[in-house]
């Protein structure tokens, strides 16, 4: 009884767990491709899994046939097929077949996603962003713009964005499960590849899409996340022109918000920039630029968007992000201080 109440268990996990692994958010899932680059990428996975099911199945079938029909019923010696020329050039050829099969595509696919020639073309109109990672924060700065953003990218969907992707300190993988990745960031040399975001898959998903780092990083490589806003190339080019307007630093409107602007013009402005220019050498991207900090999605790329989880955040990182750099870079602050920065941070908006 005790070793039947272990397999119901067992079956009952495994189960939940076939259960679960379908689970996805259209906005996470690498299953619910929205992207060029993820549908290949998905037709891929599709055809690689049809044909290792297709051999399980046709394996066992067989299996199932010589134990039936062959199994042992006296002590005669079926006829032996060993060196079997017809037999040999079945298992041979069929597995070069299957292999074929399944490279062609991916081969071509290959190619096809690492064509980033329109970003070195003359007069290209081309979006290119430069990715930038850091532990544990994103970097986005958008050269031909003149433009830098932290922890949110904004992308224009139906049309190819370029990326070249560094790493700052140590190796970091750059991701977005549902549009298409991944590829790593380094530290010697510059990866390039390309993303395209579908717009109506975009709306399905609230024009917000998760990103990751793929790569073990550090103690809060799991809570490494970024933002990507996809929107139409119209409220992309409103966008871009609202950043660019952006010359100094955003006023604080009301008496509170102005304490805290005062009090981030003390602490926090030695490594946070609130102007979006990307003249800014890569040895001073000490932290995340806060030009447009009132209209992320996230704080620090976990927390939902508002005051409280923001003076948590301030008040103590370590206990959000482990092995974060801004840990002890301030003095600590009272409750009023908090509310004050808070307000003056989360007024931060180029757009209404």
């Amino acid at each position: 009884m005790k070793r039947l109440a272990k397999w119901r268990l067992i079956s009952l996990f495994a189960v939940l767990a076939l259960v679960l692994s379908g689970c996805g958010e259209p906005f996470l899932s690498t299953l619910k491709p929205a992207g060029e680059v993820a549908d290949m990428q998905y037709d891929l996975m599709k055809l690689s899994t049809l044909i290792m099911v297709g051999v399980i199945v046709i394996v066992v079938i067989i299996f199932v046939l010589i134990l039936v029909r062959f199994r042992r019923k006296d002590d005669k010696i079926p006829k032996q097929v060993e060196g079997s020329h017809k037999l040999e050039i079945i298992w041979t050829v069929v597995p070069i077949l299957l292999l074929l099969i399944l490279a062609v595509p991916t081969v071509s696919a290959t190619f096809k996603l690492a064509d980033v020639s329109a970003v070195d073309k003359k007069n290209s109109k081309a979006i290119v962003i430069n990715v930038r990672s850091h532990l544990y924060w994103w970097d986005f700065e958008y050269p031909g713009q003149k433009i830098v953003t932290g922890q949110e990218l904004v992308v224009p969907t139906n049309e190819k964005v370029y990326f070249n992707l560094k790493s700052l300190d140590v190796k970091h993988s750059f991701w977005i499960p549902a549009v298409g990745g991944k590829l790593d960031t380094n530290t010697e040399n510059i990866n390039k590849f390309w993303l395209e975001f579908d717009d109506k898959r975009a709306n399905d998903a609230g024009n917000l899409f998760y990103g990751k780092c793929a790569e073990l990083c550090g103690p809060s490589h799991a809570l490494m996340d970024f933002k990507v806003k996809a929107i139409s190339r119209d409220k992309f080019d409103s966008w871009v022109t609202a950043m660019q307007g952006v010359k100094d630093p955003i006023k604080a409107e009301g008496a509170v918000a102005a304490q805290g602007q005062e009090i981030f013009n003390k602490s926090c402005i030695g490594c946070h920039a609130v102007t979006p220019a990307n003249n800014m050498p890569d040895s001073a991207r000490i932290a995340p630029n806060l030009t447009n900090f009132g209209d992320r999605a996230r704080i620090a790329g976990i927390l939902d968007h508002d005051k409280k989880n923001l003076k948590k955040w301030i008040s103590n990182p370590e206990t959000y992000k482990p092995g974060n750099l801004m840990t002890g870079k301030y003095p600590k602050m009272t409750d009023e201080q908090l509310d004050a920065l808070a307000e003056y941070l989360m007024g931060l908006k180029v757009q209404e």
